[in-house]
């Protein structure tokens, strides 16, 4: 199984289809309530830093 982080939004029926189609190790990286304010979530930055990739080519963010 190949290791995925994914946002709390991700959590329940995504997470399973994933494991049984895709054969991915789904973890869910969630937000302490308790915490105000950014805080720096492990293994979130990898999500985001992908995100400004894609965007960053001009091909990819129009329609």
């Amino acid at each position: 199984m190949t290791p995925v982080w994914a946002d709390g939004g991700y959590a329940g029926r995504v997470q399973v289809w994933a494991r049984k189609a895709l054969d991915l190790a789904v973890t869910i990286v969630k937000r302490s309530d308790g915490l105000r304010g950014f805080v720096v979530l492990p293994r979130r930055w990898v999500v985001e830093r992908t995100f400004a990739w894609l965007v960053r080519y001009r091909r990819l963010a129009r329609i």
